[in-house]
């Protein structure tokens, strides 16, 4: 049958029959396949929403795991800062026990000299000032009390001197105005010894002990 001859009488309405039947079933089809992917779709839109919904979760969840670990970071570096700063400290202190054990003898023996010059013992006293000067001083030079005692050995060096000096002059002064007595006490010293060594020898005759000849002496 010729195309043109669909649109002539009956058949034309026959065609638009078939044809509206064809687009009804398609219809058909199409709902049907509509129906069948809806289910799929809403279930995709809700796991979608679950899935925005866990994000938003994990969003905070990382957040505040940043935030916590930012402020962890910030205590771990303090507590960093404060454990620098107590090495630097401990280093310090075992550095100032060091130089504390190198001045602590020198101190000691100072104060010893100190004592040694209050009491007038004048030899002990140089044979100090002499370790302390070739010694201990060199060990801790660079203070400024070390400095000190260097600077003041020489005057406490020239104030033995002077001191001694000064003893001496009353000892030879004392010696002269004493020395008619201690004259007299020596003469007699040796007159009892010169008895004493006589009667030794006599003695030995005598057959009188040694301790028997000192006990005899001693009663003349």
């Amino acid at each position: 049958m010729p195309r043109w001859s669909v649109y002539d009488g009956e058949e034309h309405w026959r065609f638009m029959e078939k044809l509206e039947a064809r687009i009804r079933n398609h219809d058909r089809e199409i709902e049907k396949m509509c129906n069948f992917h809806f289910q799929g779709f809403v279930d995709s839109i809700t796991e979608l929403l679950k899935v925005r919904g866990e994000a938003q979760k994990l969003k905070i969840q990382v957040t505040d795991t940043n935030n916590q670990l930012q402020e962890s970071g910030k205590e771990l570096l303090t507590e960093m800062e404060e454990l620098r700063k107590c090495r630097s400290q401990q280093r310090n202190i075992a550095a100032t026990v060091d130089q504390l054990t190198l001045c602590l003898p020198v101190l000691e023996m100072y104060s010893k000299l100190r004592e040694q010059l209050k009491t007038k013992r004048h030899y002990p006293a140089l044979k100090t000032m002499e370790h302390m000067e070739h010694t201990f001083l060199p060990r801790v030079n660079p203070y400024r009390f070390c400095t000190i005692m260097v600077e003041d050995i020489p005057r406490l060096r020239e104030e033995i001197k002077e001191v001694s000096m000064s003893d001496l002059k009353d000892f030879l002064e004392s010696i002269r105005k004493h020395s008619d007595k201690i004259g007299e006490t020596a003469m007699k010293q040796c007159a009892v010894t010169l008895f004493w060594m006589q009667q030794m020898d006599v003695n030995k005759f005598a057959g009188l002990t040694e301790d028997e000849t000192k006990n005899k002496c001693f009663w003349v």
